[in-house]
């Protein structure tokens, strides 16, 4: 494959024109390298540095050498004369426009063409801008339509933008892809016919949306290339946007929070009101048995959904338990109270108390309050709980996860929410479970009239109401193929996740249960990147003994059929407090005694945890993780409680037992390289780490936006955990950053080399490791971290146009 270098006085420039090349080739691995400014700031352009650039991008097919103006020239040519004849005769100096040039010679460079038709392509960059601004193309012949008896068809664009650079590049891509000769033409303003295999030439053409283009292909391959050409089309050249070719209803655009196309009828959420009637009491012994049958009826229907969902539910059954809370219900209720209005007027006064605190993490418990609120009316009350009638797209102002647990994936074909975040609970849910969702999709979603039609796009945010026939068949098309990239992830979701350039990187499923490790072996987890073992100890009035955690985690690693397993140690204080060790009243408990500072200060809870793992690691392989690390002393305390466990158990430390911890605060990332001679990893917990760093809570609607781990912030704090890892410690990403298929490309190419995501998820984020060109990535990520926000980000991952 022929390599490409970037000469610019300007290292941010040649970086930013290297992301766009990125984005055109979409992971292909063609090298290209950056020789530009004297460092980060400084303008310049040194030849020695050229050279060096010149050797790292040749592969033995030759290296187009692009320059931006006057001494970048001057020095590429210096760099010619310094370098070894037979390398010097495989490179051109190419004179094309840098920017411009540059991506057309990624695409021909990735579509495997030679280094004479790759620099012709560069230098022709600018046909495309001549052609829009009426500049005479005088180096775009008519080539005829040579082709003429071979298959031909012809395609509509629905693309909004027409044929712009990244569709351009897919059909390029898919057009080299055959052994056919391709042209295409605008038949709309009956433009001359150019190769389909050259960007530059079919950037002339001026396609703009609802056009149609001629296609005719000839050569052994002819027929194929023409249907994958009209496929490609159908599918709006694989753009995440579609367009339509006719008008439709209005659009809308949302945050994405769980994957998938959904098409059907707009269903509202309806519930029955809950009106608490003025009631006398029957007395304060029939009143508290209402209340006490109702806690009971409810701890079991939120277990149910615990046992499916993880430990997201954990905190709605303490609140079951909170003592305070109950003392004041049964305190109304002996002062005259009917159960549900003394229910209610106690969880009212928790929810307040919770909105009335600076911290925005407490500040969204009160969400929890009254959903568990909710929920307890309804049992005593005897009112059903909310429901949708019919089936189709479910749209609400937000849900509860008890509501998002309880949707039935087949009525259901996707949610529509007004507010919400994607790292919400039920967000979480939906994702776990499959269900398409937008969310933050603005109060006008609630206008929408039921039954009717409404499209939306999970993966994307992008919502359609009363869409057209063409936009649906677009949206059809691209459910399809990602029907069909789903089976092609999960009938190779067991193999290893390989790069494109040969780096393997681990993908494992976080779980809270035996069942959810079950789940993870089905859908080809490597490992488990994560056990939340907050499930054995919490909603029970003792700590569970030594026997009980090692059987647990037995099971665990059973499910994996002995595949390693990642222990992380009891993380509870802030929002997950345990009634048999009651935490004292902190001002911010979010910035208080939590995780490992929690278990420190109860070391027998500490101790029979790592007894408990040291015994399973003597017969499968284990990592041990303590969470919420912020000083080296906590970790050194930590391992010294480890070889006494190990000392406690006798035979030495086990073979396959790894130690590693949880960076979730800025100062831990910042310090990497001073834990790294105490742990064999280290894993990133982008949910805690982008909100301490953002000051933004991610199950916050407010700041759903600003709470977003793609931020270049959070990239750089993450970048500093990977340099100071260094070669000896992995890191791993297990928050949900990891799940993000859009974000895998920026996480391995700053270095991580393990991810850690849902079960449900593992196929898909193996196939975008394998998507990935590691130097393609680095090439990416040096532009991502330059990038202002994280919306920013997103834009230069979805491409350019």
């Amino acid at each position: 494959m022929v390599g490409l270098v970037v000469v610019s006085h300007s290292r941010a420039l040649a970086r930013a024109a290297v992301g766009l090349a990125a984005e055109m080739i979409r992971g292909a691995a063609v090298p290209i390298e950056v020789a530009a400014g004297l460092d980060d700031t400084a303008f310049g352009t040194d030849a020695v540095a050229i050279t060096e650039a010149v050797a790292a991008a040749d592969r033995g097919d030759g290296v187009v050498v692009l320059m931006d103006l006057g001494s970048a020239v001057l020095s590429a040519e210096l760099a010619l004369e310094l370098l070894a004849d037979d390398l010097r005769d495989r490179v051109v100096l190419c004179p094309g426009p840098l920017v411009e040039g540059l991506l057309a010679a990624a695409v021909a460079a990735a579509g495997g063409a030679g280094r004479d038709e790759v620099a012709a392509e560069a230098d022709a960059g600018l046909a495309g801008k001549r052609s829009q601004l009426g500049v005479p193309v005088t180096d775009a012949p008519d080539t005829g339509g040579g082709n003429g008896d071979g298959p031909s068809a012809t395609v509509t664009v629905l693309n909004r933008h027409g044929l712009h650079a990244r569709p351009a590049a897919r059909l390029v891509t898919l057009a080299r892809s055959f052994d056919a000769e391709v042209r295409v033409r605008n038949a709309e303003t009956g433009s001359p016919w150019v190769p389909a295999s050259s960007l530059s030439r079919i950037a002339t053409l001026g396609v703009l949306h609802g056009h149609r283009m001629q296609v005719r292909a000839s050569g052994p391959q002819a027929r194929a290339a023409v249907e994958g050409i009209v496929a490609l089309a159908g599918r709006a050249f694989d753009e995440t946007e579609p367009a339509s070719a006719e008008p439709e209803g209005p659009a809308a655009q949302g945050r994405a929070a769980s994957p998938g196309i959904a098409i059907g009828p707009a269903r509202h959420l309806s519930s029955a009101p809950l009106d608490i009637p003025d009631l006398p009491a029957r007395g304060p012994a029939q009143e508290r048995q209402r209340i006490d049958d109702a806690l009971a009826s409810v701890r079991q229907d939120l277990e149910k959904l615990r046992a499916g969902a993880g430990s997201i539910f954990d905190a709605h059954l303490l609140l079951l338990d909170d003592a305070d809370l109950l003392t004041e219900v049964r305190s109304r209720i002996d002062a005259g109270e009917a159960a549900p209005p003394a229910w209610a007027a106690a969880t009212a006064r928790v929810a307040g108390e919770f909105e009335a605190l600076a911290d925005p993490y407490l500040k969204a418990r009160a969400a929890d309050v009254r959903a568990v609120a909710d929920q307890m009316l309804r049992a005593l009350l005897g009112v059903p709980a909310a429901v949708t009638r019919g089936s189709g797209v479910l749209i609400a102002a937000d849900l509860t996860p008890a509501e998002a647990a309880a949707l039935d994936p087949v009525r259901v074909a996707g949610v529509l929410l007004a507010l919400g975040s994607p790292t919400a609970h039920s967000a979480i849910l939906l994702r776990t479970r499959g269900i398409p969702a937008v969310v933050g999709a603005g109060p006008a979603a609630l206008e929408v009239a039921d039954g009717t039609p409404v499209a939306l796009d999970g993966g994307t945010g992008e919502v359609l109401v009363a869409p057209s026939e063409a936009a649906l068949a677009a949206l059809r098309e691209r459910a399809r193929g990602q029907a069909a990239r789903r089976e092609q992830a999960a009938g190779r979701a067991s193999a290893p996740a390989v790069t494109r350039d040969g780096v393997r990187v681990a993908v494992g499923a976080n779980v809270g249960s035996a069942a959810e490790a079950r789940a993870a072996a089905e859908h080809g987890a490597d490992l488990i990147g994560l056990i939340r073992t907050e499930f054995l100890f919490l909603d029970r009035d003792a700590a569970p003994e030594v026997e009980e955690q090692e059987a647990a985690w037995r099971e665990i690693a059973q499910a994996l059929g002995g595949r390693r397993i990642t222990v992380r140690t009891l993380d509870v204080g802030g929002d997950k407090p345990l009634r048999y060790l009651p935490a004292p009243v902190e001002q911010n408990p979010f910035l208080g005694v939590r995780g490992l500072r929690y278990t420190l200060r109860h070391p027998g809870l500490l101790a029979d945890q790592l007894l408990a793992v040291v015994r399973v690691a003597r017969d499968v392989p284990v990592s041990l993780m303590f969470p919420m690390v912020s000083t080296v002393d906590e970790v050194v305390h930590a391992r010294r409680m480890l070889d006494e466990a190990v000392a406690r158990e006798g035979g030495g430390e086990p073979a396959g037992l790894q130690v590693g911890i949880m960076v979730e605060v800025p100062a831990a990332a910042l310090k990497a390289a001073a834990f790294a001679p105490y742990v064999d990893f280290l894993s990133i917990g982008t949910n805690d780490l982008t909100q301490y760093a953002l000051a933004a809570e991610r199950g916050n609607p407010a700041l759903a936006a600003l709470a977003d781990g793609l931020d270049p912030g959070v990239l750089r704090l993450i970048e500093a955990v990977c340099r100071g890892a260094g070669e000896r410690v992995t890191v791993a990403v297990c928050g949900e950053l990891a799940g993000d298929e859009a974000a895998v490309p920026l996480l391995t190419g700053l270095g991580v080399r393990e991810l850690s995501v849902a079960p449900r998820s593992v196929p898909a984020i193996k196939e975008a490791v394998r998507a990935t060109d590691l130097a393609t990535a680095a090439a990416l990520t040096r532009v991502a971290l330059e990038m202002p926000d994280a919306a920013a980000v997103r834009a230069l991952l979805d491409g350019p146009g």
